[in-house]
Formats: structure tokens, C-alpha cells, sequence
């Protein structure tokens, strides 16, 4: 059948420059291979395609015929391969996204934004999940990861980082006992992410030794904008990525514990498959995500 295919492919080619030395120009063969591709397609169909002159190719009413066909194979073909490669000036396809839902409200949607607004044509879509998708096994074609040490691969760059704060609300604070030091805090009420529960929190602080806390676990999940919500309800504290708090913070509802120790960052970083053409839409995604200020 690939043999067929290609056969026809350059009996179309021949018929549109009216002569086997100008498809032979074209597809950098010779006349003769040209010329003994398209017999052996007239062999197998058991027609005549073209008669041949020592001056000019007439193709016969089976060859009309057939050049349809393969003109329809050509366009489709080269349609779809200038739009899979991304090289086009009006680039179109679709492309899977992976991405934690806390960054939903982060300025990476804002990024997303733009980039669906340059490129018209390519369609998203996009799985808010603070739950892990895998590259491949979950069929995404990038993934965005947050994380506190990520490792670096060929495959993945850095976009921006993440302050995070210990957060809850003024109502909850009010009936706690005042704290000094990030150990004070070990039986408050703490809600954690579940992915990185275990580990306990490091606080760090300009004049005095980092402290690490493995607080009492009250509240465990894997969506942090649900803890930031029952945190907003004042059911206890949460470390938690500060864009979340500034509205609260702002409007009196929130307030930050122990403020002048610091909390590792996060780091936001893009993923795609290791063979993903360096032309094609998924590089495109990357680049615009890679350049814009966060």
C-alpha cells in the first residue's frame, strides 16, 4: 500500500509539470525512476495512464481519474503536515495541559490567555488537578509543575517561583495563644496538601536557625483552594502560595503567622515529552508560557 501511495504521489506530480524531467526536478530522481514508477502503477491498476511521446505526456480518462484521487491524498496530506509542525503563520492543532488547580488563579492563566489569544487556531485543553498526570500514560502534551526541589531535565524549564505564607483567619487567630517561634504552632489546627504532608514545614528566619515543623495533621487533601477556603472559615492555619491571600489580607479577613519567617518557594516549571519536535506546537506553547512576566 506505501508503495501505491507513493506512486501515486509522483503520477501526480508528473502530470502537474506535464513531464517526467520536470517531476524528476522536483522530487530529486531521475526521469527514468519516474518514468518506471508510474508503469508499475499502470501494472497493478491494469490501465493506461498516460501515453508517452518523445514531446509531451496526454493522460488518459483513467489517469483523470486517478488524479483526483491523488490530489485529494496530496492536499490532505500537506494540509495536515503543515498544521502538525506548527511552521505555518496561522499554526493550528489541538494540545493537552496539565496543571495543579491553585495556579488557576495565578498569573499562568493570564499567560494561557494570551497565548490563546496570538494563536486563534489551536485548541486547548486544559485539566486544572492538584492530583499528578503523567505525560504520557495520561496522553497530555505538557505538564506544569509545582513543586519544592524539582529536578532538572532537557525536558522541562523554569517559569517563575511561588512565595508561600502561613495563612489563616483573624477569627481563628483570635483564639489561639500568641506564638514566638515556628514550634509554638506544632498543635494548632493545620490543614497540609497530601502530596507533600510527611516532610514537614522549614521556616526560615534573618538572624536566627531554620526551624523545621511536622505540624498535627486536622485537614489533609490534594486540592489547596479548598484548604484555602476552610481556611477563610477559620477552621486553622495552611502554607499556602501568598497570591491566594492577598484579597483577604488586604481586606482584613486573613492575616499571616509569625510574618517575618520565611517558607521555602515553590517552583513552577513546564514539562513536555523528550521527542517533542523542537517546530511544533508544543515547543510554541512553551516559548510563550517561557516568555511571559509573571
Amino acid at each position: 500500500m506505501i508503495d501505491r501511495l507513493r506512486q501515486m504521489a509522483i503520477f501526480a506530480k508528473t502530470i502537474d509539470h506535464g513531464s517526467f524531467r520536470g517531476a524528476a526536478k522536483e522530487l530529486k530522481l531521475s526521469p527514468s525512476v519516474i518514468s518506471h514508477h508510474i508503469s508499475e502503477l499502470e501494472d497493478h491498476l491494469g490501465v493506461t495512464l498516460v501515453y508517452r511521446s518523445t514531446r509531451k505526456l496526454t493522460i488518459t480518462q483513467d489517469g483523470k481519474r486517478l488524479l483526483i484521487a491523488a490530489r485529494q491524498m496530496l492536499d490532505a496530506v500537506e494540509g495536515e503536515l503543515r498544521d502538525i509542525t506548527g511552521s505555518a503563520q496561522d499554526p493550528s492543532g489541538e494540545l493537552r495541559i496539565s496543571l495543579p488547580s491553585v495556579l488557576s488563579q495565578s498569573a499562568l492563566t493570564d499567560s494561557i490567555a494570551q497565548f490563546m489569544t496570538a494563536y486563534p487556531r489551536i485548541n486547548l485543553t486544559v485539566d486544572y488537578s492538584d492530583t499528578r498526570k503523567e505525560l504520557i500514560d495520561d496522553g497530555f502534551d505538557v505538564a506544569i509543575r509545582m513543586l519544592l526541589d524539582p529536578a532538572k531535565f532537557s525536558n522541562s524549564r523554569k517559569l517563575f517561583e511561588v512565595d508561600r505564607r502561613l495563612i489563616s483567619s483573624c477569627d481563628y487567630l483570635r483564639n489561639q495563644s500568641e506564638v514566638q517561634m515556628p514550634r509554638d504552632l506544632q498543635d494548632w489546627d493545620w490543614l497540609l496538601l497530601s502530596p507533600v504532608h510527611s516532610r514537614g514545614i522549614q521556616f526560615h528566619h534573618h538572624e536566627m536557625p531554620t526551624q523545621k515543623v511536622k505540624p498535627r495533621t486536622r485537614f489533609m487533601s490534594n486540592d489547596a483552594l479548598a484548604m484555602f477556603r476552610l481556611i477563610s472559615k477559620g477552621v486553622g492555619i495552611a502554607a499556602l502560595p501568598e497570591f491566594l491571600s492577598t484579597e483577604g489580607i488586604e481586606n482584613g479577613n486573613l492575616a499571616y503567622v509569625l510574618p517575618d519567617w520565611k517558607l521555602d518557594k515553590l517552583h513552577v516549571f513546564v514539562e513536555w515529552p523528550a521527542n517533542a519536535t523542537k517546530h511544533g506546537l508544543i515547543h510554541l506553547l512553551v516559548n510563550s508560557l517561557s516568555e511571559y512576566t509573571y
